[in-house]
């Protein structure tokens, strides 16, 4: 079994698959080096001696500088070295791209819900949004009344547990030494609406306060989340004074979509009797909202109508080495088949800028993502920060040691396809192929991101682990390692630990990739995400977030 890998030729680091021991003896493609450092699995140790000021490459880029003397075989730390980053810029470039065999699956299909508009859904929700804050609460009670009701809830097996140690207590049982065990069905089988896959709430924390820009923003948001595939009808609920008001919210619904033509009921407090009264007609006028859309069935749809939202979070040193290679393939699988693909994550995209210029087919959009990069990492450094700074304590102590070599294991997800597009936050993915989306690294703001622009499903990597799921976009989590997949199977879905094992190559792993998506999309398979009703939501304000 390997031991060690380097990624690229050009490399002058080499990757450890396994815990190495100082003073061991490594061969890797008839080269020898001694050890003189421990280097845990998925750390680097270096090739040759490096002085102060020289270059560390990784993934045949620039990843970082020297800041000392680095005997060859000596560990990669923050001490050592640096985040550099080569400069990039828009310059003419014929690019090559050599399209993976899509033979098999040429003729597939997956089962979803057509919309009006020719758009199809991976799923069938009935969303509730507020346009402020203060709704937050009767939201609250609305879902509590609802899943319950129709069959949506999760079975709690926490309030179970917590119900069976309050009557241990009571019967003068030592709790402290029972185990308690609960036999539970996360996904409860008896729903009302056979054909509604969820009702789901975007509490959030906007609408008023802050800035009228904050509003605006969270506005176009909700209106692309409004207008989602996913979405077959929407109630909104308003407080009546906020900054973000409904007309504001309708006309950007319009603008995104003039032809919008799901159900839509708003409701506004301050114009209603009470708030008994406003809950009460808010689940009816639903309930009779469900009841239509309960009617739509799924169909078969070719894979082209598939929009794929490529993310990684808690991400490690196997990353950029197993999930999102296998990722990037998956995508490049569904580009070839003429589906959509979103890569996002801007400050994780620094170092691999030159890159995906030069994949841009279309200058003006080339132009864009360099201009939204570099205002992005200019407001970031004016409050003390820079992209720089995005690796998390988690992802250094498992062997992301700068951030280029972070976002340069990150881009892998993106595969090898020329870049179609460039959107910034909440703008909606048009064009066939890969495009490049604007949204911080962070989990849930990213995720967010990715469902505005229309993502209906997303591959989310983590070497590490995160239960990060989305309201409407199914999320399918996949670990790159092995080990992972065994701590936290519960939130897991696919693992690609065998890549590191030797087992797999990221062509075979990119297809079940594939091949699982087809599944999810379908309603065939229900993502851990999905499963344990995951809905985070966090709108950006476009302050500076990593």
């Amino acid at each position: 079994m390997q031991r060690v890998l380097k990624v690229h030729p050009k490399d002058n680091v080499l990757v450890a698959l396994r815990n190495l021991a100082k003073g061991e003896k490594i061969a890797y493609n008839g080269e020898e080096y001694i050890l003189q450092d421990a280097i845990p699995a998925k750390h680097k140790f270096f090739t040759h001696e490096l002085k102060t000021g020289d270059k560390v490459i990784m993934y045949g880029v620039l990843v970082g500088k020297a800041q000392h003397a680095i005997p060859a075989g000596g560990l990669m730390t923050t001490e050592n070295v640096k985040h550099a980053a080569d400069p990039y810029e828009f310059r003419p470039y014929h690019y090559e791209w050599h399209a993976p065999d899509v033979s098999k699956f040429i003729e597939r299909t997956f089962n979803g819900y057509h919309r009006s508009d020719g758009r199809v859904g991976t799923a069938n929700y009935w969303l509730f949004m507020p346009t402020v804050f203060c709704e937050n609460r009767n939201l609250d009670v609305i879902r509590e009344a609802l899943h319950n009701e129709l069959g949506y809830a999760v079975t709690d097996k926490y309030k179970q547990k917590t119900h069976q140690l309050v009557e241990l207590y009571k019967s003068g049982a030592d709790v402290s030494a029972i185990d308690i065990e609960i036999k539970e069905t996360l996904i409860n089988t008896n729903r009302i609406f056979k054909n509604v896959d969820g009702i789901k709430f975007l509490n959030h924390n906007g609408g008023c306060g802050g800035t009228r820009q904050d509003a605006a923003i969270l506005s176009k948001l909700l209106a692309a989340y409004a207008d989602h595939p996913n979405v077959a009808g929407v109630t909104v609920l308003s407080l009546g004074c906020q900054h973000l008001q409904v007309p504001d919210f309708l006309n950007d619904l319009k603008r995104r979509n003039p032809a919008f033509d799901k159900p839509l009921y708003i409701f506004e407090q301050q114009k209603s009797q009470s708030e008994e009264q406003l809950i009460t007609e808010a689940i009816r006028k639903t309930f009779l909202g469900l009841i239509e859309i309960n009617k739509l069935e799924r169909k078969p749809a070719s894979l082209d109508k598939l929009t794929i939202g490529v993310k990684c979070g808690g991400s490690d040193g196997f990353s950029g080495i197993s999930a999102n290679p296998a990722v990037g393939y998956c995508s490049d699988l569904l580009v070839a088949l003429g589906g959509k693909v979103l890569l996002a994550e801007f400050p994780e995209l620094c170092g691999a800028e030159q890159q995906l210029i030069d994949r841009t087919i279309d200058e003006a959009a080339a132009k864009k993502f360099i201009r939204l990069m570099t205002t992005y990492n200019e407001e970031a450094h004016k409050v003390g920060s820079g992209f720089e700074m995005n690796p998390s304590p988690g992802n250094i102590r498992d062997g992301l040691i700068t951030d280029a070599i972070k976002s340069n294991g990150a881009a892998k997800k993106g595969g090898t396809s020329p870049v179609t597009d460039v959107l910034d936050y909440t703008e909606p993915a048009t064009r066939p192929g890969l495009n490049l989306v604007c949204t911080p690294g962070n989990d849930v703001e990213a995720t967010t991101g990715k469902a505005a622009s229309g993502a209906t499903l997303i591959l989310f990597t983590t070497g590490l682990g995160t239960p990060t799921g989305n309201p409407i976009c199914p999320v399918i989590k996949i670990s790159t390692n092995t080990g992972l997949m065994r701590r936290m199977g519960d939130i897991i879905d696919i693992n690609t630990g065998p890549i590191i094992d030797g087992e797999k190559t990221i062509e075979q792993m990119g297809e079940e990739l594939l091949e699982y998506c087809i599944k999810v999309a379908g309603g065939d398979l229900i993502p851990k995400a999905v499963q344990l009703n995951q809905d985070d939501f966090i709108p950006w304000r476009r302050g500076v977030s990593l």
